[in-house]
């Protein structure tokens, strides 16, 4: 066993030599490998860069060849150039020179001419100077008084040329203005239209039977006694069935009036102290009543800030008439002309709205207060701290002072189309149609008039004539006797245009 581990070790021994020595001489092999691969490589690298060398070189000529016949070719053209610019600036130079020549011979003639000017002027200073003379002494005027009458002639022909065209200036600015006015009005008109219905200064109960009287007037008459006391309305018990008039020129006490005493007749019981009762319910009930009317009014017209004593003013319009139109409607129609007149005209319109609903709040308190409802309302307006816009506009609307404020004039003539529509008051309704009545009598009292119509609320009459009665000559007299006859005959404000109309028509049938 010891024998055959040396024998294993001393194998182990050799083998481990033989294998040191065969990787040496691999490693030498390798080694001489190597030298001899970096001998080649070094050997190319060489060749390659003197290859590289020369390439460089021969493009470097090349490129230094081609630069060189890019700059003589650049610099050829430019001598080029510059030789056309040379030509270019001899060519001007001849052509200035000719051009100096020109000038001078020119500046030759116009001082030979100016010489001959100075001459002539002279001559006719000279000749000017002997005509003056000679007009001096045939006229006996003097030059200064000449001129003095020259301007004296210019400037009375300028003044009466000026007074000429400040005549047309105003009859154009006149006629424009009326345009205008017509314009806004009839566009106020338009946009505002209201119907009205007139009241009266009575009030009417209706009664179930006419025994219903004799318990009214009660024992001795004490409880009619007792109702006229209380509210100061006149009851007016006469042989008419079924009804009982109210009459009195305050209109919340007549309703008042009016309001207990249905009550009454509906409630049935009717003696002093139940009269006395209902009247006190319907006092209450219609000063609220006048309170809704107010605001009503006041939402309506689109105002607001306004003091709530003023609101109830507003309200007591509802039960006051003048010539039968209810004031409260009138205000507010006035109100609503104002505020759409004032915007056409570019002004304010809500205190056009303004001063226009409350142009007659004097009238609600005419009844208790001494004065004209115009020194009424200024005097309540003033109160109650409204502008001096809207007081001005109340104490002008009836032309007791002089309109000062646009807003003035238009409540003006706002409260004036209110009261002056058709059918607004009795009165003015009753004229209105007989105006147009007459007015159509005249037009068609002429020989010749077919028919006639009266339009536009009576400021123009349409007439239509018999064309083979009347010529077209004939219509331009029809028209002027028809005018002359109407300023004769009729009165009425403003101008009314005549209107004349003939038509010829030939109709045929094709069968």
């Amino acid at each position: 066993m010891i024998i055959a581990l040396v024998c294993a070790v001393v194998a182990g021994a050799v083998a481990f030599l033989g294998g040191i020595a065969h990787r040496k001489k691999q490693a030498e092999f390798t080694i001489g490998s190597a030298e001899l691969e970096a001998k080649r490589i070094v050997s190319d690298a060489i060749k390659s860069s003197e290859a590289k060398k020369k390439e460089a070189v021969l493009e470097g000529k090349d490129e230094i060849h081609r630069l060189r016949n890019e700059s003589e070719r650049e610099l050829n053209e430019r001598r080029k150039e510059v030789q056309r610019q040379e030509r270019r600036i001899q060519q001007k130079e001849e052509t200035l020179d000719k051009k100096m020549e020109s000038l001078e011979a020119k500046d030759e003639i116009l001082t030979n001419k100016n010489k001959q000017a100075d001459e002539r002027l002279a001559e006719a200073e000279a000749v000017k100077k002997s005509q003056f003379d000679m007009l001096e002494r045939i006229s006996g005027f003097t030059v200064d008084q000449a001129k003095d009458y020259l301007l004296k002639n210019l400037e009375d022909e300028l003044t009466h040329e000026k007074a000429v065209k400040l005549m047309e200036i105003e009859q154009q600015t006149r006629e424009d203005a009326d345009k205008s006015a017509r314009e806004i009005i009839s566009m106020a008109i338009q946009r505002c239209a209201a119907d009205h219905v007139a009241e009266a200064t009575i009030s009417v109960v209706p009664l179930p039977n006419d025994e219903m009287k004799g318990r009214i007037i009660g024992r001795e008459g004490r409880n009619i006694r007792a109702i006229e006391t209380l509210t100061g309305v006149d009851l007016i018990i006469d042989d008419t069935p079924e009804a009982i008039t109210l009459s009195s020129f305050e209109p919340v006490r007549r309703e008042v009036a009016r309001i207990a005493l249905e009550r009454l007749i509906a409630d049935g019981r009717i003696h002093p102290a139940r009269i006395e009762e209902m009247i006190e319910k319907a006092r209450r009930e219609v000063d609220a009543t006048i309170k809704q009317e107010g605001e009503r009014a006041v939402i309506e017209a689109g105002v607001n800030g306004i003091h709530p004593e003023l609101i109830k003013l507003l309200g007591r319009l509802r039960y006051r008439t003048s010539y039968g139109q209810n004031v409260l409607n009138h205000s507010l129609e006035v109100s609503f002309l104002s505020g759409v007149m004032a915007s056409e005209l570019g002004l304010d319109p809500t205190i056009a709205r303004r001063a226009g609903l409350l142009h007659d709040i004097g009238k609600s308190l005419d009844h208790e207060i001494e004065g004209s409802h115009v020194d009424i309302g200024v005097d309540v307006a003033r109160k109650y701290k409204e502008s001096e816009t809207v007081i001005h506009a109340i104490q002008a609307h009836h032309g007791d002072v002089e309109a000062k404020t646009v807003i003035a004039c238009i409540v003006q003539a706002a409260d004036a189309i209110s009261a002056a529509r058709p059918g607004a008051r009795r009165e003015n309704l009753e004229n209105y149609i007989k105006r147009l009545e007459k007015l159509e009598e005249v037009a068609s009292s002429f020989e010749g008039v077919e028919r006639c119509f009266a339009i536009q609320a009576g400021r123009e009459i349409r007439v239509i004539v018999k064309p083979e009665m009347i010529s077209d000559d004939k219509m331009v007299l029809l028209a002027r006797d028809i005018c002359n006859k109407i300023e004769s005959d009729l009165e009425y404000p403003g101008q009314i245009k005549v209107n004349i109309i003939r038509e010829s028509r030939a109709i045929e049938y094709a069968k």
